[in-house]
């Protein structure tokens, strides 16, 4: 069941047009300490490093409280005023490269109300389509969910305890100077991921909350290098919030089958924060 108001909102659609420049590239590879010398011969973005381009930059004064752009232009003006990425999943069909002209062609294709934990929700799926020259490269679902004011320390009332059965794992820490940095790559300006006083005070979460993309596109490039071929697909939902300033361990475990791998965080706690599923091969979009 949806608000009616909300319902004039779906397929509404936004085209961008981006070229794949290597200044922002570089930038990425610097941020996230990636080893890109083979992919620099290639010429082939990383998975999610897509995410850094395909900019709608809105004026200062068409800025909301939170930093994020008022609702209601593209995305639909839900009442309730927290907004995260809550999940989403990828089909990668041809890779993209450095110096390419790509378009995203993005369209709201659902919208949906429901009742959790820390009070109503309401959750928005955009499916983008990216392009070069008409020839279809990533598909693409993304999955934002709005909460009412101070579900931070709610959503994260009841943890999942990690798995002990990983094959893989690397540590990183999330600090400040990251969550800047990935902030202004992606153009982001969401304040729970810099300002540390509204994270807490305003949003009440226990400190800078950690993009959910930059776990996302880190837990991606850990299983394509495990993995040893390019991806065919990607999936991933946020379990629960992830803070600054204590060691993160990326986890995975091969298929069985050989098709891919189980991949999650694991929080200073002991407790996911992400789970995603990677496949190589073939993959097809599944709504």
């Amino acid at each position: 069941m949806t608000d009616d108001s909300l319902n004039g909102w779906i397929g509404n659609t936004e085209v961008l047009t981006d070229t794949l420049d290597p200044v922002r590239f570089n930038a990425a590879a610097a941020t996230l300490s990636a080893d890109i010398s083979g992919t620099l011969r290639d010429r082939i973005l990383p998975p999610l490093w897509h995410w850094m381009y395909f900019w709608s930059p809105a004026a200062q004064d068409a800025l909301g409280d939170d930093g994020h752009p008022r609702k209601g232009g593209f995305l639909p003006p839900v009442k309730l005023p927290r907004r995260m990425w809550a999940g989403g999943k990828l089909i990668f069909r041809d890779s993209p490269v450095i110096g390419d002209t790509l378009t995203r062609t993005s369209t709201v294709s659902a919208i949906r109300e429901a009742v959790g934990t820390s009070g109503p929700l309401v959750f928005v799926t955009v499916k983008h389509r990216h392009t070069r020259e008409n020839v279809l490269l990533i598909e693409e679902q993304q999955d934002i969910v709005y909460r009412g004011s101070g579900g931070g320390s709610l959503a994260a009332s009841q943890p999942k305890k990690a798995p002990a059965n990983h094959d893989w794992t690397r540590s990183f820490t999330p600090d400040p100077r990251l969550l800047f940095r990935y902030s202004a790559l992606t153009f982001n300006g969401h304040r729970i991921h810099y300002d540390r006083d509204y994270a807490i005070r305003q949003e009440g979460y226990a400190g800078l909350v950690v993009q959910g993309p930059l776990v996302a596109t880190l837990l991606a490039g850990f299983a394509q290098h495990h993995l040893r071929q390019p991806l065919s697909s990607f999936e991933f939902r946020g379990i629960r919030p992830l803070m600054d300033g204590a060691p993160v361990m990326l986890c995975g475990k091969p298929a069985t089958d050989g098709t891919g791998a189980h991949l999650w965080t694991r929080d200073a706690e002991g407790f996911v924060t992400m789970e995603a599923t990677a496949t190589v091969g073939t993959a097809d979009f599944r709504s």
